[in-house]
C-alpha cells in the first residue's frame, strides 16, 4: 500500500512538472543564422585563398585572388589604343590658321582694290575676282571646320568606347578579389588555391552569427497574440546548466500554414497545422546554429 502511495505521488509530481514545463514557453524551434554562399565572379586560376572553416572574417576583407594576368594585359592594350586615338584629335585653331590668314590677306587686297577702282587705277573685274576668291576661301574654311569637327567627334566617341571597355576590365579585375560581403564565421570551404574558378562557382559559405534568428512554430490561435516588431523572451538551451534568456524581436510571420515539423513540439499538440515565425536575437556567442530554443510571448 505504501509503495502504491509513493508511486502515485511520484507520478503526480511528474505530471505537474510536465504541466509546468508545458506552460514555460509558447513556442519552440531551432536557431538559424543568415548564411551567404560567396561565389566566384571571374575566370581563372585561384592564386591565393586564405580561408579556413571556423575562421572569423570581416566584410570586404580580401581573402584571396583569382589570376588577372590576361585582364591586365588587355587593359594595357586598350589604354595604348586610347592614347593612339587621342593623338588623332585635330587642333582646330592650328588646322584652320592657314585658310584664315589667306582670307585676311584677300580682304586686305579687297580694300586696296576698292580704292584703286575709285581712282580708275584698277578694273571692277579685278575687284570682283578678289571678292570671289574671298567667298571660295570662306567656303573652304567652313568645309574644313566641318571635317575637323566630324573627325574629332568620331575620335571622342571611340575614346569614350575604349574608356568604357577599360572600366569593364577594371571591374573584372576588382571582382577577381575574393571577399566576403558580411562580417561572420566561415561555415564551409568549397575550393582550394590552385583550382580553376568560373563565375558562379561556390567558394565558401559565411554566416553572420552576431544576429541569429529563432525559427519557431505557433498555432493558429496564437497568431492573434503576436505582431511584427513585438519584443519577446527567447530561451536557448545551455546543456546541463539549463537555459539562458535573451531579448528577441519578431521579424517575420508566415502567411501560410504548414504541417508541424517532426522535430518541433508546440504548446497545443492537438493542432495539425502551424505557422512559422522568425525572432531576431542579439547573439552573445553562446547561441549556435541548430541549437534548440523556446520563446515566450
Amino acid at each position: 500500500m505504501k509503495k502504491k502511495i509513493i508511486f502515485a505521488l511520484m507520478m503526480s509530481q511528474l505530471f505537474l512538472g510536465c504541466k509546468n514545463e508545458d506552460v514555460a514557453y509558447d513556442a519552440s524551434g531551432i536557431f538559424e543564422s543568415t548564411d551567404v554562399i560567396v561565389s566566384a565572379k571571374g575566370n581563372g586560376e585561384i592564386l591565393q585563398f586564405q580561408v579556413e572553416e571556423g575562421q572569423k572574417i570581416s566584410a570586404n576583407e580580401i581573402l584571396g585572388f583569382i589570376d588577372t594576368t590576361q585582364l591586365y594585359l588587355k587593359k594595357q592594350q586598350l589604354q595604348a589604343n586610347k592614347s593612339a586615338n587621342n593623338s588623332r584629335v585635330l587642333n582646330e585653331k592650328s588646322q584652320l590658321s592657314s585658310i584664315r590668314q589667306q582670307i585676311e590677306n584677300a580682304k586686305a587686297e579687297e580694300k586696296r582694290f576698292q580704292e584703286l577702282v575709285k581712282t580708275n587705277a584698277a578694273t571692277q573685274k579685278q575687284l570682283d575676282d578678289i571678292q570671289y576668291q574671298i567667298q571660295v576661301l570662306n567656303r573652304q574654311l567652313e568645309a574644313k571646320k566641318e571635317q575637323i569637327e566630324s573627325s574629332n567627334q568620331n575620335a571622342t566617341k571611340q575614346s569614350v568606347g575604349i574608356s568604357a571597355q577599360v572600366a569593364q576590365i577594371e571591374d573584372q579585375i576588382k571582382n577577381n578579389k575574393i571577399q566576403s560581403p558580411i562580417d561572420g564565421i566561415v561555415l564551409s570551404k568549397y575550393t582550394e588555391a590552385g583550382e580553376f574558378a568560373v563565375p558562379g562557382r561556390a567558394l565558401f559559405k559565411v554566416a553572420d552569427l552576431n544576429k541569429i534568428k529563432l525559427r519557431a512554430y505557433i498555432t493558429a490561435s496564437q497568431l492573434t497574440e503576436i505582431q511584427i516588431g513585438q519584443r519577446v523572451k527567447v530561451y536557448a538551451d545551455q546543456g546541463e546548466s539549463g537555459r539562458k534568456e535573451y531579448a528577441g524581436t519578431i521579424s517575420w510571420i508566415s502567411s501560410q500554414a504548414e504541417f508541424t515539423p517532426k522535430t518541433i513540439q508546440t504548446r497545443d499538440e492537438r493542432a495539425n497545422l502551424v505557422y512559422a515565425i522568425k525572432i531576431l536575437v542579439e547573439n552573445d556567442g553562446f547561441i549556435k546554429n541548430g541549437m534548440y530554443g523556446e520563446v515566450k510571448f
